[in-house]
């Protein structure tokens, strides 16, 4: 399997090459062959090339990978982010990789901000429409920068693109044998917009009779996730709020270090990435976390159909969490490189 490797800026590089030494492990308690190209794209490559990605990037990394795997994007000589923007909005929007996949998995209670919350509670997945809404930039600015400023920026959503979403939602549920799925939106407030999102879930929903469909608004559902995170299995919402309440997640598992998310097309070239910033202060310090890193990793074995092996990535980093040989984040104290390590030599494959 060939893989496009993009380490990124700052702690990216750092993490990425712990998850690419887990992929390699994985390789070899396996007996399977990755074939991981590192792609030097990125703020160094920019600020010496002027270039993001070459004129025929999108259809490169489209038509010669399998799977795309990108560190965290961001440094302080670039203000405008202008080459994050096309390394992972223009690849998200270009490959239409319109489902955000974000596990929410705590490992161990002591990770858990809330009290008396323990693992079985906090174990959901999100979905977030990943190429409509806000995001798409439609909008412009008038008398920019004086009084009379006036900023337009356009919510979009298709039918096309919110029923592919809902639906993705429902079949992740029925193929993992869930049967929880809650939709979010503002549509006492956003009217027009959300009514679409209200009118396919109710559409949907009864197509998936063993599923219990339920509803909040987004800011009822950012308080039930504190309430009571267990009563959600399946949460499926637009970009701008799943970009919200995936971070309300993220805590909740024990902060950005440990989130893994997926930017999918279902049978098609994905991108994978930890969800953390960049925090160039700390590069190269060797105490970055890279469980998020490695359990991107995971997730994008799991999407090329490596079950098995995601699977044993997923329990050498639960052993690391859980025998606390991991990052100060989870309360240990080996580095970025030898918790990596740890998960590496930790990989073992199932027993006949």
């Amino acid at each position: 399997m060939r893989i496009a490797v993009i380490p990124g800026d700052g702690i990216g590089q750092d993490v990425t090459a712990e998850a690419v030494k887990v992929i390699r492990r994985v390789g070899e308690v396996f007996g399977r062959s990755f074939d991981l190209e590192m792609l030097p794209y990125g703020a160094d490559y920019y600020l010496q090339t002027g270039i993001t990605l070459p004129p025929n990037g999108y259809a490169m990394l489209r038509d010669e990978f399998d799977a795309i795997y990108v560190g965290a994007l961001g440094d302080p000589r670039i203000p405008d982010m202008r080459h994050g923007r096309d390394i992972l909005l223009g690849t998200r929007f270009e490959l239409d990789l319109y489902v955000n996949h974000r596990p929410v998995k705590l490992l161990h209670e002591r990770l858990c901000p809330l009290k008396g919350r323990g693992t079985a509670d906090v174990n959901m997945v999100i979905f977030r429409e990943n190429t409509e809404s806000l995001y798409v930039g439609i909008g412009g600015r008038f008398k920019a920068g004086t009084e009379d400023e006036v900023a337009i920026q356009e919510d979009i959503n298709t039918y096309k693109g919110v029923h592919r979403i809902i639906r993705h939602a429902f079949e992740y549920a029925k193929a993992n044998g869930l049967t929880k799925v809650c939709m979010a939106d503002k549509s006492n407030a956003v009217t027009h917009g959300h009514a679409l999102w209200q009118r396919v879930f109710k559409e949907v929903a009864p197509q998936y009779p063993g599923i219990e469909p339920t509803h909040w608004f987004i800011d009822a559902l950012c308080m039930q996730m504190i309430k009571n995170p267990a009563q959600f299995e399946v949460i499926v919402t637009n970009n701008m709020f799943g970009d919200i309440i995936t971070d309300v997640g993220a805590q909740l598992q024990g902060g950005l270090g440990m989130a893994a998310s997926g930017n999918i097309h279902p049978g098609r070239t994905s991108l994978f990435e930890p969800v953390h910033g960049s925090a160039p202060k700390y590069a190269g310090k060797n105490v970055a976390n890279p469980v998020g890193a490695i359990l991107s990793a995971a997730l994008m074995l799991d999407f090329l159909g490596l079950r098995q092996e995601a699977a044993a990535v997923e329990a050498a980093v639960k052993e690391s969490v859980v025998t606390v040989n991991g990052t100060a984040e989870i309360g240990g104290t080996l580095g970025t490189r030898e918790t990596g390590d740890y998960i590496a030599a930790a990989i073992k494959a199932p027993k006949a």
